[in-house]
């Protein structure tokens, strides 16, 4: 979250006022066009490091801005050699001192293709890039979005350097700043996902290297990168472990520790984490933004696609050992669309993702999927179908409620984490079902203002709290006591009461009211002492010079009630 740097919030602001009147006011397609020239800071950035890196190791590296490279659209001349680029003019560091005129046209014409072709023409990355379009207008529109882009990395980096931040978590800050700034957001239910919320799914889900892990609609690559992360740095912790290594990390804002330098892995440990993290999502924009989000995190080839995980052409089942998700909240898919491996009766979208993510899961397999409240308790025939699935066929671990402004300024609509572990495929015969009690938590803070502005507060609100009860939970303690309180907010309950109340799991049908007796001042002493804050140090045998209306007012009232 960027509330405590000011500074990164305005050079963002004038970042996207730069385009604004530069011409271009669509949202979606500023983000996107900002995002081809982060990219293009940051690959060469990255590029720099791992060849200083390979200087002082001495480790052979291959830069990808060395030699020539031939546009592909001139591999075919005759003399395709006469259209060789050099690939270090290509280079962040070396464009951005063009004029401003020849800035431009080496961008449209060299810079742009290149991005588009790097990684080669097989490769997910150019396949996805095809259709994309570089259309800054201006050359100088583009000359103040390089210098502004140069100082916004400025402060990224000296702020990372003063508060121990992450650069890649302050990143990972800057570009989620920049997509709440999409007008269109929360069209089809599409919301950002706020990256603590993905820290703490992280947590209770706990990938591992060598889980095949998806999100079948992943938007830009948040659920992705945040198992990347949570992966990486239990990896670093456990190296240090074994060898006896001091590693210290300090925790981020929100309580979480992190690191996101995968240099320290082996190449073969990248391979596997990068060939196991699986992305989907129907929006090609997105698909282009997740690819390049998860590029500039250290992931050299993303396996993100354009997929529509619903419909009857995507034919995946029983895949993924982790699935995390926030799949499209509203809205639903044309009935014949549908996969015949969904048998919900219903066109909602909301409740086929969630059978969708149970059909994707392997035995064994865990997810962690946010819902709409609403799923929790709905009475329709497909919402007791899906709850009866999550509770018969699967371990129904934990059900935590979400306060309603999790999700603004994106929407205000009350939302709750669903943590599963598929135990019985849906062509099994269920011996036995799969729950045998359901932990519920109630969140009520999360360390932010539940407002528009979602301000940092003080403290990490519930979330530390949440991932300590969680795996500390036991059913013998837990479920006798259903009280909720300001100290004490989870509690378990046992299949047979979810049963009995038609798999309604509704944290508010489970839980015992308490009411906290509380004692007041009395009347009298609760005037004196606001007269007293009015007027301060003032004799009583002064009062009645006093003209302030309120103080006027007060001492009427308080002589009133004697």
């Amino acid at each position: 979250m960027l509330q405590n740097n000011p500074e990164l919030r305005s050079k963002i602001d004038q970042l996207w006022n730069k385009f604004w009147s530069g011409g271009i006011s669509n949202p979606l397609t500023a983000i996107e066009q900002i995002t081809y020239l982060l990219f293009m800071k940051r690959m060469d950035e990255i590029d720099q490091k791992k060849l200083a890196d390979a200087e002082w190791t001495g480790e052979f590296y291959l830069s990808k801005f060395e030699g020539k490279w031939i546009p592909p659209e001139y591999r075919n001349q005759k003399n395709p050699e006469q259209y060789e680029v050099d690939k270090s003019t290509l280079r962040w560091t070396e464009f951005k001192r063009m004029q401003a005129e020849d800035m431009l046209s080496h961008m449209q014409s060299k810079v742009f293709p290149f991005l588009k072709d790097m990684n080669g023409a097989e490769s997910n990355f150019t396949h996805h890039m095809k259709n994309a379009v570089f259309i800054i207008p201006k050359p100088a529109l583009l000359v103040e979005a390089v210098k502004t882009i140069d100082e916004i990395f400025d402060v990224m980096e000296q702020d990372s350097k003063e508060k121990g931040q992450a650069f890649q978590d302050i990143q990972g800050d800057v570009y989620e700043y920049l997509l709440s700034e999409i007008a269109s957001a929360g069209k089809n239910g599409q919301f950002r996902t706020p990256r603590h919320i993905i820290k703490l799914m992280a947590e209770l889900v706990q990938p591992k290297l060598d889980d095949e892990i998806a999100d079948p609609a992943c938007g830009s690559g948040g659920f992705l990168l945040g198992a990347y992360q949570h992966i990486i740095t239990q990896l670093a912790l456990d190296n240090a472990k074994r060898n006896n290594i001091e590693l210290t990390l300090t925790p981020d804002e929100d309580g979480f520790t992190r690191t996101s330098v995968a240099a320290g892995l082996t190449q073969n440990t990248q391979t596997i984490l990068q060939n196991t993290l699986h992305g989907y999502d129907i929006d090609s924009t997105m698909v282009r933004l997740g690819l390049m989000n998860l590029m500039m995190h250290g992931i050299d080839e993303p396996a993100i696609d354009y997929q529509d995980t619903l419909s009857k052409s995507y034919t995946e089942e029983a895949q993924y050992k982790i699935i995390m998700a926030n799949p499209p909240f509203t809205g639903s898919i044309d009935k014949g669309d549908i996969n015949e491996s969904l048998q919900l009766p219903t066109t909602k979208t909301e409740l086929l993702f969630v059978e969708n993510i149970y059909r994707l899961l392997k035995k064994g397999g865990t997810a962690g999927v946010i819902v709409p409240q609403g799923v929790l308790f709905g009475s329709g025939k497909a919402f007791k179908q899906l709850r009866q699935l999550l509770v018969e066929r699967c371990d129904l671990q934990a059900v935590i409620t979400l306060p309603s402004g999790v999700f603004k300024p994106y929407a205000g609509v009350s939302t709750a984490i669903l943590l599963f572990t598929k135990v019985w495929d849906a062509k099994d015969k269920v011996s036995k079902p799969a729950t045998e009690h359901v932990w519920f938590y109630e969140m009520t803070a999360d360390g932010y203002s539940l407002d528009d502005k979602r301000t940092k507060q003080q403290g990490h609100g519930d979330l530390q709290d949440i991932i300590a009860q969680f795996h500390a939970r036991n059913p013998e303690t837990d479920s006798a006591d259903r009280t909720i309180t300001t100290e004490r907010k989870c509690f378990m309950v046992p299949r047979a009461d979810i049963e009995a109340e038609g798999y309604d799991l509704s944290l508010s049908r489970y839980k015992e009211e308490v009411f906290e007796e509380i004692e007041y001042e009395a009347p009298g002493v609760i005037l004196d002492k606001l007269i007293a804050t009015e007027v301060g140090d003032l004799p009583e045998k002064d009062l009645d010079k006093v003209q302030s209306g309120i103080v006027r007012e007060l001492l009427e009232l308080r002589g009133m009630i004697g």
